[in-house]
C-alpha cells in the first residue's frame, strides 16, 4: 500500500491532488462545498437588501426612519468599495497558497460577517457603535465576495473534467441564483407569519442567523476540500523562484482586459433585470409590488433550472458559441423585451425570463471562460482584480442609470446601453480562442 503524503497546509502536492482529483465522489463533493459557499455570499447580499427596511430603525437612529434606511444603504455600498481590495487580498493568497486555503478564509469572513449582523446591538443599546458594528460586518462581506468569486472560478474550473467543465461552471450561478430566491422566499414567510413589531424588533435576525449556520456548514465542508490538481502541480514543478504576481498580470494584461469587458456586459443586463428589476416594474413602471416580485421569483427559477443546460451546452458548441448567441441575443431583443415590460405585470414577467435566459448562456461559463484565460500562477488574481473593478464601475452604477432615464424621460436610452454592452462582450469573444474540451494545462500550453 502506498503510504499516505503528509501535505502542508500552505505545500499540497500533486499526488495527493492528483489522487482526489481523479476520484468523482471527491470532485462532487468539491463541488458541493464551493457551491455552498458561494451561495451564501450571494445570500448575505440578498438578506440585507430585502430585510434593510425591518432593522435600518434598529441600527441607527429611530427618531429619523428615512436617514436609518439611507444609512443602511450607504453601509451596503461600502460592501462594494472594497471589493477590488478583496481581489487584490484573496486573488494573491489563491495563487500563493492555495485555491482551498483562500476559498476557507473567504467563507470565514463571510460567516464572521453574518454573525456580527444577526447580533449587532440595537442603537438604543450602543448609539453610534450600532452602525459601527454593522459597517464592519458589510466591509468583511465585501472583501470575501470577490474572493469568493476569484477563489470559486478557479477551483470549480480546475478540479472540473477537460469536457464537462462548462455543466460544471454553471453549479455557481445555479447556488448563487437559489439563494437569491431563498431570501426572497424567507422574508416572504417571516413577513406573513410575524406581527410586524416582531419582524422588527427580532425577527430580520432570522435570515442571518441561518446564514450564519449555512457559512459554518460550509467551512466544514471545505475542510476537506483536497487542492485542485493544476495548483499542485505548479508548486511542485516550481517550489522556488515563482515569477512575481504583479509581472504575471502584466504580461497577461490583455486577458485581464477581456475580464473587465466581458464582466461589463454581462454585469449590466445581470444587474439591470435580476437585481433590480422588480424595483424598475414597481418604481418606474408602475407594477404593483406583489405582482412584481413573484415575477421576479418565477423568472429566477427559471434562470435557474436553465443553467446546468447551458453549460452542457458550452461544452458542446464551445463558450465563444454560448456568448454569440447572448450579445446577439441581447443586442437585438433589449428594446422589445423593455417595451414588452410596459405592458403590465405578464408582459414583465416574460420579458425577464427572456432576458434572463439570454443571460444563462453567457453567466454559466464563466468559471471556465475566465480561467481559461490565465495560467494557475496567476490565475485566481487575474480574474479577481479586473472583475471587481468591472463591478464597481457596471454592476454599482446599473441600477441607479436605469431609474435616472426612467425618472427623467429617457427609457429608451437605457436599452441601447445594454445592447452595446452585450455586443461589445461578443466582439471580444471573437478574438478569444476557443478552449471547450481542453485541459486547464492544455490551455496554458497553448498561451505559452
Amino acid at each position: 500500500m502506498q503510504p499516505t503524503v503528509p501535505v502542508h497546509p500552505h505545500k499540497p502536492t500533486v499526488q495527493t491532488a492528483a489522487r482526489s482529483d481523479d476520484a468523482a465522489p471527491e470532485r462532487k463533493r468539491s463541488l458541493v462545498g464551493v457551491s455552498l459557499g458561494n451561495a451564501l455570499e450571494g445570500y448575505d447580499w440578498a438578506v440585507y437588501a430585502v430585510f434593510a427596511p425591518f432593522f435600518a430603525t434598529q441600527v441607527f437612529n429611530p427618531a429619523d426612519p428615512t436617514s436609518a434606511l439611507l444609512s443602511t444603504f450607504v453601509v451596503f455600498g461600502a460592501g462594494f468599495l472594497v471589493r477590488p481590495f478583496g481581489g487584490v487580498l484573496f486573488g494573491w493568497w489563491a495563487d500563493k497558497y492555495g485555491r482551498r486555503s483562500s476559498l476557507l478564509a473567504a467563507i470565514g469572513f463571510a460567516t464572521v460577517g453574518m454573525l456580527l449582523i444577526a447580533s449587532v446591538p440595537t442603537y438604543d443599546v450602543a448609539g453610534i457603535g450600532a452602525g459601527a458594528v454593522l459597517l464592519v460586518a458589510r466591509l468583511l462581506q465585501g472583501l470575501a465576495h470577490t474572493g469568493e468569486v476569484a477563489s470559486a472560478y478557479t477551483y470549480v474550473a480546475e478540479v472540473a473534467p477537460a469536457r464537462r467543465r462548462g455543466l460544471w461552471s454553471s453549479a455557481i450561478y445555479v447556488s448563487l441564483t437559489g439563494a437569491i430566491i431563498a431570501a426572497t422566499l424567507i422574508a416572504a414567510l417571516l413577513n406573513s407569519t410575524l406581527p410586524s413589531d416582531a419582524m422588527t424588533s427580532w425577527g430580520w435576525r432570522v435570515p442571518f442567523i441561518i446564514g450564519f449556520t449555512l457559512g459554518v456548514v460550509t467551512l466544514i465542508l471545505r475542510r476537506r476540500m483536497p487542492e485542485s490538481h493544476a495548483f499542485a502541480e505548479m508548486v511542485e514543478d516550481s517550489p522556488a523562484g515563482k515569477p512575481s504576481v504583479l509581472g504575471s498580470l502584466w504580461r497577461h494584461r490583455s486577458s485581464g482586459l477581456r475580464v473587465f469587458l466581458i464582466m461589463a456586459s454581462l454585469s449590466a443586463l445581470y444587474y439591470a433585470w435580476g437585481v433590480a428589476g422588480t424595483t424598475w416594474a414597481i418604481k418606474a413602471l408602475g407594477i404593483d409590488a406583489t405582482e412584481a416580485l413573484w415575477a421576479g421569483v418565477a423568472a429566477l427559477t427559471v434562470s435557474m433550472i436553465a443553467f446546468p443546460f447551458a453549460g452542457a451546452l458550452s461544452d458542446r458548441i464551445g463558450r465563444r458559441g454560448n456568448f454569440f448567441v447572448f450579445g446577439i441575443g441581447v443586442g437585438v431583443l433589449a428594446y422589445p423585451m423593455d417595451l414588452l415590460a410596459q405592458q403590465g405585470a405578464v408582459g414583465f414577467a416574460t420579458a425577464m425570463t427572456v432576458m434572463l435566459l439570454l443571460f444563462t448562456l453567457a453567466g454559466s461559463i464563466l468559471p471556465a471562460l475566465l480561467s481559461e484565460l490565465f495560467p494557475t500562477e496567476v490565475r485566481a488574481t487575474g480574474i479577481a482584480i479586473p472583475y471587481a473593478l468591472s463591478a464597481v464601475v457596471f454592476a454599482g452604477t446599473t441600477p441607479y442609470l436605469q431609474q435616472w432615464l426612467a425618472e427623467h424621460n429617457h427609457p429608451e436610452v437605457f436599452p441601447a446601453y445594454l445592447s452595446i454592452a452585450a455586443v461589445v462582450g461578443a466582439v471580444v469573444m471573437y478574438f478569444t480562442p476557443e478552449t471547450k474540451g481542453t485541459s486547464i494545462m492544455a490551455t496554458e500550453e497553448r498561451r505559452s
